[in-house]
């Protein structure tokens, strides 16, 4: 019976480093299911998600150790979570960079008891000023009891204070 895992891996990016590890998934008889992946930095970052027989789990464990340079940490992906009512969005922001941003939004993000289920950022050199511009987006899981409205209230209070552009765009489930 195939298990469920979820993988973390990172080390410093090279050519084929992500075949390595499908590659080694794949002779244990594993179902490569999802995955994140990038650079950054000079590193290479991903997080999968694998299905693999019970039997080759130990093997396989020991096999991903042997890739050169590569942290792999494993967790069960047998997690239960039970589905609660819930609205997507998708959520930009774009504007002066400082440290904090990420803390502030996620603040608000978390007090309004707003799931973050993907999220990337980056910083970038406007095009006309060449001044640093922080750039983020987020897909969103807000409860049903969420008021969407309040919490574009707060997010745009913390874009006054940082000078900022807040945008959602709600998705379909």
């Amino acid at each position: 019976m195939p298990i469920p895992l979820v993988m973390t891996i990172i080390g410093a990016d090279r050519t084929g480093l992500v075949e390595s590890v499908a590659r080694i998934v794949a002779e244990h008889g594993g179902n490569w299911l999802e995955s994140r992946m990038c650079h950054l930095g000079g590193e290479f970052a991903g997080i999968l998600r694998i299905e693999v027989p019970a039997e080759k789990q130990s093997a396989l464990l020991a096999a991903l150790q042997t890739i050169s340079g590569l942290n792999v940490a494993v967790r069960s992906g047998e997690t239960k979570i039970t589905a609660a009512p819930v609205r997507q969005t998708q959520f930009e922001i774009i504007g002066s960079d400082r440290p904090g941003i990420v803390r502030d939004i996620t603040s608000a993000l978390a007090r309004a008891q707003v799931n973050v289920e993907e999220f990337s950022s980056e910083v970038v050199s406007a095009p006309m000023s060449g001044e640093t511009l922080f750039k983020a987006s987020a897909r969103l899981q807000l409860p049903t009891t969420c008021d969407l409205a309040a919490l574009k209230r707060d997010l745009e209070k913390i874009a006054a204070d940082l000078q900022v552009d807040v945008s959602f765009a709600e998705l379909g489930n």
